[in-house]
């Protein structure tokens, strides 16, 4: 069991979580132009993929890089892996706390995330980060989230918010952190909201 789960976790972080990502973007059929935002980006593997499909826009990342939650995850490594994968101009990165994100209402066109919200430990930051992202989107905007465990909770708070076409769906085995047992759910979130007064009333 512990050579299947460690396996498992290999082959998820060198290719499957590429793979699963990729098809999740393409799918979005995104027009080339849009503003993208990626909670928690660390190295950069989804917002170097965004990158390259926006031609004519921007993604941008934000982590507190905390070089103690993740091998080499510094800004400098994301910077260079922008350069190495020739989207440096198309990328821009920030030194920020997701639950107070340094941006204006109605922002990005997109906003993603990948296996880092669950890092905040208490319930409370966590809500707050869901809020943050459906701040920053612009009406109509869309919002991906890959996490463990919490995705349910997400779901049944960015309903609250207004969000239209909230579902969710298991990652499939590609996306296994050591197993079945471990796997992670893709919820997969669009907005098409207009901004109720409860929604305004956690803005101000």
């Amino acid at each position: 069991m512990f050579h299947f789960g460690a396996t498992s976790y290999v082959y998820t972080t060198r290719r499957g979580k590429f793979q699963v990502w990729a098809e999740i973007l393409l799918r979005l059929r995104l027009r080339g132009d849009e503003q993208i935002l990626d909670l928690g980006c660390s190295r950069g593997a989804v917002l170097l993929m965004a990158a390259s499909l926006l031609p004519r826009g921007k993604a941008i990342g934000i982590d507190v890089w905390k070089t103690n939650e993740q091998s080499c995850n510094a800004l400098s490594v994301t910077q260079h892996n922008a350069e190495r994968e020739a989207v440096a101009e198309r990328v821009e990165l920030h030194t920020a706390d997701m639950r107070h994100l340094p941006f204006s209402h109605g922002l990005f066109d997109l906003v993603v995330s990948s296996m880092a919200i669950h890092n905040i430990q208490d319930p409370e930051g966590r809500k707050q980060a869901i809020i943050e992202a459906v701040r920053v989107l612009k009406p109509g905007g869309r919002l991906v989230i890959a996490d463990f465990h919490e995705t349910q909770r997400y779901g049944e708070r960015l309903r609250e918010l207004a969000m239209t076409d909230v579902t969710q769906q298991a990652l499939g085995w590609r996306f296994w952190y050591g197993g079945p047992w471990a796997a992670p759910k893709l919820a997969y979130l669009i907005c098409t909201f207009m901004i109720s007064d409860i929604v305004q009333q956690q803005y101000c």
